[in-house]
């Protein structure tokens, strides 16, 4: 094929119009690397069918689980000067002649140059009623798919059967989430084994197997006939072309994908001078350029080699080499990076290279383990020396140390890296600068390592020392995350080699980690400081680690925290059991169980709110929090709230805050479940529980959400089928969406996963790192959690219901427990000489009927001369 040149820039100083047709990743990816790259001189337009942002399709199936927002990058990118998004503009035709592409609603958009980023559609079954069944492509679709699950659930008495067509990775990952949902899940599978283009039959019957050990049901090696349905038009089975009918309430198709090559099918009948791939899209040389002048093409729809590839890596390769080429570079097309790898709990997948060893000569080593569902295998050149390619099932841990070695020379022999033979770990190998670590991004070890010496592309050029600042910087790890380990373990070798020590130390008293440190404690069980001190520290201790020991002991031994010592440890808040306000005051946040109270206790709360002048606010946790409190007043205030029936919200610590609830199935007519009964177990089982950082949950009655579960630490949603668990949610500076951990639970096995779930992150996290760090940073993150709180891997999950059983035996309300000894209470008085004297530097002016901090200038003008304490003193 002959390639013209691209065009030039209509004249001097005019921008260079580019329009994008497609809003999906590919498109997305493009836009961003011309931003990058910068946009002087250029006007880029995408036009997007769709009404929403580009998002992620890779991770679709986690929309079928529950609200996610799936949107690429940052959506402040499509407020860039010179850049422009159309939603729901749909292109019908490009006239290459006049260089317009023309949308459904009768637009004409002038180009210079047109990047076609259209993708693919979900394949369809050329069956009788194929036309009853649906695809799994778009959010539209996940989201009907999830409802129609809902809806024949709540109409039938029994579990809805689902019936997937199709064994690769979007049939694998489509029943994973009906299964998820609550449905019955069954495969149906054509070919002889699943995913049969990536594995080749060893490795198909080993994941058919730990399939299988899921709770899914099989059908392979036939092929439907039929989708059945009865009088009334409903889905009652498929029929396979054996005669067999498997029943089924809903067919889901997943076998694959097709270019979406329509408008260049229409402009070949006009002669526009595209040419189309043998399996449909549009051909592209390795610049991305079609045979159409101007033309480019990206992602699913462009033909390489004869091939379509709906992968993620190739698609961003293409887009960077056409935005590197529109900017005078260039970059050429390598060819299609084809390795995949399956993310489903306890289902470990990857292929990548040459795995059905068709280089001639090629080697394949082998261990296979068919009772335990494993199978791994390395292919290599005829002498064993160059890795091409290999299959991991099972076990692919290998995966991750390999992958970037691929068409290179091994530095150990192939058996070597078989981990599931017995060998042990995979040898650590030393990565070269032109290795492809991450792959989704084409970013190479040496990019890294730049990165981390403060060589590199990162703004301003200062040494990275941490993984999120090489993902803010290098993209490596933004899109599968699969290869964070690595990213991890290269970034800790070139610390080093820096003579940057890698230390995981709590602090400069303490070379021990807080997981270390935890761990010592507990089986030591030491309940002093000093004693801590003396074993594993040096010095005195800090601010850092005396309050992270501090809440080592409270998690442990649910003991008074003020009390042998352990006040002088706590931070500020946990001194006064409240918290210190900007003008030395404090606020007082009592308990309201799942946002539940009654009117007695309100007209308490107000009765004391106005009895010592206190400004009152509803919290963003359904709790009534009083603040203009002085240190003296506490206990008065405690006082009168613990005979209304009311306890410390413990507000003030790094531990349960509250327990979101919406109305629930108790009045709520859409509620399925009772959320508040369910919040109201949940806060009082877990009041008082210290953790590394604060905690909060949220329980919805149904899937509208109003409880916002999926913001918090722990989020619980009410289904038909039972309780859906998402862990690992924060809002903040940094928010994060929940992730499903496990579905349609019961009341008890729900608490028992959230017991495992809270103790595991209170003993293994860092200090001060929420759940969704937390979560992110371990070596296989929610599926690594999910193994260890719902399969028990690590066999601890008695040890840590235990754990939790003696938090709830042991705990005592911090405010109650204050009052009843004189010796606490000595600690709350603003002056040691005068312990009833009031604290003059407090100066509070009305607003809106309330009080607030008086200004500055406001102390000046009220005639106050005493500066504002920063702090109350301590005793």
């Amino acid at each position: 094929m002959s390639i013209p040149s691209t065009s030039a820039p209509r004249t001097h100083g005019t921008p260079r119009r580019v329009v994008v047709v497609g809003g999906g990743p590919a498109a997305h990816r493009f836009v961003d690397a011309m931003a990058a790259r910068g946009l002087d001189g250029f006007e880029v337009t995408a036009l997007a069918e769709e009404a929403h942002l580009p998002y992620d399709r890779v991770a679709l199936s986690k929309a079928l689980l529950g609200d996610v927002d799936l949107t690429l990058g940052e959506a402040s990118m499509w407020d860039t000067a010179g850049v422009e998004l159309r939603r729901g503009a749909k292109a019908v035709r490009i006239d290459t002649a006049a260089r317009t592409v023309h949308t459904e609603d009768g637009a004409a958009h002038a180009y210079d140059e047109l990047v076609l980023a259209t993708g693919s559609n979900a394949a369809r079954l050329p069956i009788p009623g194929a036309d009853k069944s649906y695809v799994y492509r778009t959010l539209e679709d996940v989201w009907f798919l999830r409802a129609e699950i809902g809806r024949l659930a709540a109409g039938l008495d029994r579990k809805p059967t689902v019936a997937v067509i199709g064994g690769g990775l979007l049939g694998i990952e489509a029943a994973a989430g009906a299964q998820a949902l609550g449905a019955e899940s069954i495969i149906i599978d054509g070919s002889p084994w699943m995913m049969n283009r990536q594995l080749d039959e060893g490795a198909g019957q080993a994941l058919g197997r730990l399939i299988e050990g899921k709770g899914f049901t099989v059908h392979g090696g036939v092929f439907p006939s039929e989708v059945m349905t009865d009088d009334g038009g409903r889905v009652t089975g498929v029929r396979m072309a054996d005669e067999r009918v498997i029943e089924a309430d809903l067919v889901v198709v997943a076998i694959g994908v097709r270019p979406r090559d329509e408008l260049i099918r229409a402009a070949v009948e006009d002669e526009a001078g595209f040419e189309l791939g043998p399996r449909g899209g549009v051909v592209i040389d390795e610049s991305c350029a079609t045979a159409v002048d101007g033309v480019w093409a990206i992602g699913e729809v462009a033909s390489f080699g004869g091939m379509c590839l709906g992968l993620v890596a190739p698609a961003n390769t293409m887009a960077e080499i056409v935005a590197d080429r529109l900017h005078g570079g260039d970059a050429t097309f390598p060819g299609f990076d084809t390795a995949t790898k399956l993310k489903l709990s306890g289902v470990d997948v990857a292929s990548f290279g040459d795995a059905f060893a068709k280089e001639p000569g090629a080697l394949e080593i082998v261990y296979a383990d068919p009772a335990r569902g494993v199978y791994q295998k390395i292919v290599t050149t005829d002498d064993a020396t160059t890795l091409l390619g290999g299959i991991f099932v099972g076990d692919a841990t290998p995966y991750q140390s390999l992958r970037p070695l691929l068409g290179r020379e091994l530095p150990a022999e192939p058996g070597a890296f078989l981990s599931a033979a017995g060998g042990g770990a995979a040898p650590d190998t030393e990565l070269p600068d032109d290795a492809t670590l991450c792959s989704c991004n084409n970013v190479s070890a040496g990019a890294l390592r730049d990165a981390v010496n403060g060589c590199g592309t990162c703004e301003g050029k200062d040494p990275v020392r941490d993984v999120p600042g090489l993902k803010a910087c290098t993209r490596a790890g933004t899109q599968c995350g699969s290869c964070v380990p690595m990213i991890k373990k290269l970034l800790e070798k070139e610390l080093q080699k820096a003579g940057v020590t890698v230390s995981k130390a709590l602090c400069e008293h303490f070379e021990l980690s807080r997981q270390e440190l935890f761990d010592a404690i507990r089986v030591l069980q030491l309940t002093s400081f000093e004693d801590i001190l003396s074993r594993y520290g040096k010095g005195a201790g800090c601010d850092i680690c005396k309050p992270a020991i501090a809440s080592i002991l409270a998690s442990q031994h649910s003991a008074y925290v003020l009390d042998a010592g352990r006040g002088t440890l706590q931070d500020t808040n946990d001194r006064a059991l409240a918290n210190m306000q900007k003008d030395g005051t404090y606020s007082v946040v009592p308990r309201i169980p799942g946002g539940e109270i009654t009117p007695d206790k309100l007209a308490v709360i107000a009765s004391v709110a106005k009895k010592y002048g206190l400004y009152t606010k509803i919290t963003g946790g359904q709790r009534i929090d009083m603040f203009g409190a002085r240190l003296e007043q506490l206990p008065l205030i405690w006082g009168e709230l613990i005979e209304a029936g009311m306890e410390s919200g413990q507000a003030y610590g790094k531990s349960l805050r509250t327990v979101k609830s919406c109305v629930g199935s108790t009045w709520c007519r859409y509620g399925v479940l009772d959320s508040v009964g369910m919040a109201i177990q949940l806060e009082l089982r877990y009041r008082g529980l210290r953790s590394p950082h604060k905690l909060k949950l949220g329980v919805s009655g149904c899937a509208r959400e109003c409880a916002e579960a999926r913001g918090k630490d722990v989020g619980v949603i009410a289904t038909s089928e039972g309780w859906n668990l998402y862990v690992g949610g924060n809002g903040g500076a940094n928010p994060a969406h929940a992730q499903l951990l496990a579905g349609g639970l019961d009341d008890e096995t729900l608490v028992k996963y959230i017991d495992r779930y809270f103790m595991y992150y209170i003993r293994t996290a860092d200090r001060l790192q929420r759940t969704a760090h937390w979560q992110a940073d371990l070596d296989g993150g929610l599926d690594h959690v999910r193994q260890v709180v719902v399969e028990d891997s690590l066999g601890i999950a008695e040890e840590l219901e235990a754990a939790m059983a003696m938090h709830v035996e042991n705990y005592e309300d911090e405010w109650a427990a204050t009052l009843k000894d004189p010796e606490r209470l000595r600690r709350f008085r603003s002056f040691v000489n005068a312990p009833d004297a009031a604290d003059e530097s407090i100066v509070h002016v009305a607003e809106r009927d309330q009080i607030r901090p008086a200004t500055a200038a406001e102390r000046v003008s009220l005639g106050s001369t005493i500066p504002v304490r920063a702090a109350a003193q301590e005793v």
